[in-house]
């Protein structure tokens, strides 16, 4: 037990750890031929000169393939990003292509974000955290191949209640049949018109019927790229990009 809760630690890491952008670039694949000529008597080239038909030598065959334009409609991009993140463990399921579709959506969803989204009210909320470019950094050590066999995501969502709270949860199965969450309470802060920072307090930790404290404070980041009443695009300082899905009230 005291090696699954050291385990189970990690995902407190959930919004504090970012890693580092990814770029999109464009494939031109080229292929070339070449055709060679013998040489024959003047006869037979004479002969035949009066019904011979010109043909231009090929020196070379140029093919590009183009990455069709994306959408400019914000529902579209925002259905886009949806299709291509959500059934993905988070983007553990993802190659690296896709990534780059994914943050070549984000990048043109952001210029229809509003002029203050930091001050905007949809920011509040229950969201789930559905992808990030780099799906390790969401619970560290928890998400890397060998935490992933231990442990499975049930559920990783962030609440931001007004005026300033920010909290954290993510819940997991040990093993497949012990439950557990790691929780975080913070307070929010806004330094621009788009960048938070997030100061958290010790993280709270259940597994069966323990729960205790660990660690100390802990601190993020965050660009809020773009938000809507249904998806919310950040950056965090190191250029990783979470999508975060708003969470569905029960009826």
């Amino acid at each position: 037990m005291a090696a699954a809760v050291a385990a189970a630690a990690s995902t407190a890491a959930l919004l504090s750890v970012t890693t580092s952008n990814t770029s999109s670039t464009n494939i031109n694949t080229f292929f070339r031929s070449s055709s060679s000529s013998s040489s024959s008597s003047l006869p037979l080239v004479a002969l035949r000169r009066h019904r011979a038909r010109w043909i231009p030598k090929t020196t070379g065959i140029r093919a590009s393939i183009s990455v069709p334009p994306i959408s400019s409609k914000p529902d579209d991009l925002v259905a886009s990003i949806f299709s291509k993140v959500l059934e993905t463990d988070r983007g553990v399921l993802l190659k690296r292509d896709e990534h780059l579709k994914v943050a070549k959506a984000a990048e043109e969803l952001k210029k229809f974000c509003v002029d203050e989204p930091v001050r905007c009210p949809l920011i509040f909320g229950e969201w789930d955290v559905v992808y990030c470019s780099t799906p390790t950094s969401p619970g560290g050590g928890y998400r890397s191949a060998l935490g992933r066999l231990v442990f499975k995501t049930k559920e990783m969502i962030q609440v931001i209640e007004a005026p300033d709270i920010v909290k954290n949860k993510v819940s997991f199965s040990l093993f497949g049949f012990l439950d557990g969450d790691v929780s975080l309470k913070g307070k929010l802060k806004a330094l621009d018109e788009k960048w938070i920072q997030v100061v958290f307090e010790a993280p709270e930790l259940k597994v069966g019927s323990f729960e205790f404290r660990y660690g100390g404070e802990s601190e993020v980041k965050l660009e809020i790229t773009y938000i809507d009443d249904q998806i919310r695009l950040g950056k965090g300082s190191r250029g990783s990009l979470f999508v975060f899905q708003r969470r569905k009230l029960a009826s």
